[in-house]
């Protein structure tokens, strides 16, 4: 086949100029990039020769090798693992095939260390335009006759062709260096830098020195190797290597677990939230290996997909060595494993909660939304989850813990109260949260889209019913004030209740007709004059909000509108009511009551920007709005 040249991918094109031009000053970092490829190549066709052995031939023996020519300034590093055929090189060095990869580009674009970004992206290959003007991809596929040029200069376009001068197996990667670069020509220098990033690679890393091969690393498993042994710089890079990330870990996990089922595992939470966390396709990324031996980074049962931020390896003693990926899932040995695993990494997270508080809030902020989905797919680990679990609330932006809720709660109070929307501080202004304050009962803020699934499917904590604030029936009346101090606060505002409220409001829900499913006085407000609230059977306000916005429902069913009998507008309202007796004359255009039909109108409009709902006709409320203050402004006084 003659040679092709392809453009890149839109998303991979803009990736590789931010790589390429990046001023990133630890470029080194490309040959731990190729070099952690080159392992993975290795390890998966370990895995295919355990049912087809005559893919490794007469070279059983796994290695990876460098090489460098000063005179043409190239430096390559080549493995004999799985390979690549055309169509995985055009796969997998010219297109990204990942959802949110747009999104990514974005975050690259935004941060000044946006590099730091593109391992968790897996696209690490990419770095080696940072030092190279050129890169060469030579590869030829275990078990397959044909081998395989790629080639770029990482603008835009690349070229691909068969190549008989590729290697027999694997790939051989060959950088043309930009000039300024020639440190990464001294053998020295190589060696250095593997010592320094790759030590922990369980295959041989090999560098032809003088005519001698000379392997630069420890070639073992890292997490076979005690503990004691092992220093703090190495586990950091054997994350960088397992998590293909640029970030430090938040916890390491390093354990063995020795009796009925043996396996070692190794396991680390990132410190930083990555950018497609929540996409529906997101898988953990934990490897598990049997003996050594890499088997699969997705293994269904290895950790349930609350726990899918976790990064590292599990290998057992006890798996069979040519277990099938299709198998593993109805195994009871790798059930009772994951199960071990979950559980030791939940109390590692309990410990890490009770110790440094401080830093497991910013573990929450990042990976929160995702654990509390345990809380509806996990029934049994519920009580631990629930312990673990942290709420923004109106006392304060630091999350809270259920325990610390339920030690606070006023004599008085029954229930868990809550209050769902898009983020804290958009909730704080919520005029529903005015007469729980008032009594000194915290509101929690739920926050997470998850929040509206577990939610309803848990009735509640230690006896405590969750409930909404947004929904009718908040009975504040049997909850104690805030003491005798707080109550002549209140009365010396000077609000009391309109007089003839029931009148009000039977006017108001008359005006309204069919527009609301009731009108009513109100206990939850002290400073809004309205709200909107939802009856006591009906679903949640933001809930129904989101199933509408994503088309799950077409309408949303009717809201209550309460009022506050205490507020100087709905007094006044009253008093012009009781004073024209619009509710027994003639409404309409030219009745006594027109005005106030009006007025009625617009504190509906006004419950429902308070709740950011859309108005149905913002003319109308113009409208409205406009001759109110003309006929105020015309008001003798």
């Amino acid at each position: 086949m003659s040679e092709q040249k392809l453009s890149f991918q839109a998303e991979a094109s803009q990736i590789l100029d931010i790589v390429a031009n990046s001023l990133y000053s630890n470029k080194e970092i490309f040959l731990r990039e190729l070099i952690s490829n080159a392992s993975d190549a290795c390890d998966r066709l370990r895995y295919e020769a355990l049912t087809q052995p005559g893919l490794t031939g007469d070279d059983p023996e796994y290695k990876i090798a460098l090489a460098c020519d000063a005179k043409a300034r190239r430096v390559s590093v080549s493995d004999n693992g799985i390979g690549m055929n055309r169509d995985e090189l055009v796969e997998n060095l010219g297109t990204i095939a990942h959802s949110g990869t747009a999104a990514f580009v974005h975050q690259l674009k935004d941060k000044p260390e946006g590099v730091n970004l593109i391992g968790r992206f897996g696209v690490g290959f990419y770095s080696a335009f940072m030092v190279a003007e050129t890169v060469e991809v030579l590869s030829r596929k275990a078990g397959e006759a044909e081998g395989w040029r790629w080639a770029s200069d990482g603008h835009g376009e690349f070229t691909i062709s068969e190549a008989e001068d590729a290697p027999a197996r694997g790939t051989r990667i060959t950088l043309k260096l930009k000039k300024g670069q020639e440190e990464f020509l001294d053998p020295l220098r190589l060696e250095r830098i593997v010592r320094t990033y790759s030590d922990h690679i369980a295959i041989p890393v090999v560098l032809a020195k003088d005519g001698i091969e000379e392997t630069l690393n420890a070639a073992s498993a890292l997490w076979t190797r005690p503990k004691s042994e092992i220093s703090d710089a190495q586990y950091k890079e054997f994350y960088h290597h397992v998590a293909h990330a640029f970030d430090e870990p938040w916890l390491r996990l390093h354990f063995k677990a020795e009796g009925v089922i043996e396996y070692t595992g190794l396991l680390y939470v990132p410190s930083t939230k990555p950018f497609d966390l929540f996409q529906p396709e997101r898988k953990h990324g934990v490897k598990l290996y049997v003996k050594r031996v890499f088997i699969t980074d997705d293994c269904e049962g290895l950790v349930p997909p609350y726990l899918r931020f976790l990064r590292g390896i599990v290998d057992s003693e006890d798996l069979p060595l040519n277990i099938s990926r299709e198998t593993l899932q109805d195994n009871p040995v790798l059930a009772k494993i994951g199960n071990a695993v979950t559980k030791r990494t939940l109390n590692e997270l309990k410990k890490k909660a009770k110790k440094a508080p401080e830093e497991y809030a910013t573990f929450w902020d990042n990976f929160g939304g995702v654990l509390k989905e345990g809380l509806y797919e996990d029934e049994g680990r519920r009580e631990t989850l629930f312990e673990l679990a942290r709420f923004p609330s109106t006392r304060g932006s630091e999350g809270t813990s259920l325990a610390d809720y339920l030690g606070r709660m006023p004599e008085g109070q029954d229930a868990i109260y809550y209050i769902s929307g898009e983020d804290a501080e958009s909730l704080r202004k919520s005029p529903q949260l005015e007469g729980f304050e008032a009594k000194g009962v915290e509101v929690l803020f739920m926050t997470d889209p998850v929040d509206e699934f577990w939610l309803p499917a848990i009735a509640e904590y230690e006896g405590k019913p969750f409930k909404s604030v947004t929904r009718g029936g908040a009975d504040l009346a049997k909850i104690a004030d805030r003491g005798e101090e707080q109550a002549e606060a209140d009365r010396a505002d000077g609000a009391e209740e309109a007089p003839g409220i029931d009148t009000l409001v039977a006017f108001v829900k008359l005006a309204l007709k069919d527009q609301v499913k009731d009108v009513r006085a109100s206990e939850r407000l002290t400073d809004s004059p309205v709200c909107l609230v939802a009856d006591e059977g009906d679903m949640d306000m933001h809930l129904e909000r989101l199933l509408k916005q994503h088309r799950q429902i077409d309408q949303t069913s009717r809201r209550i509108l309460e009022i506050n009998p205490k507020h100087s507008l709905i007094r006044r309202l009253s008093n012009e009511l009781e004073t024209k007796g619009a509710l027994g004359g003639k409404t309409g255009t030219e009745g006594p009551g027109a005005p106030l039909e009006e007025a009625a109108r617009l504190l509906l409009d006004q419950a429902r920007i308070l709740e950011g709902e859309p108005l149905p006709d913002p003319g109308a409320f113009a409208r409205r709005l406009a001759m109110l203050v003309e006929r105020g402004f015309a008001s003798p006084g």
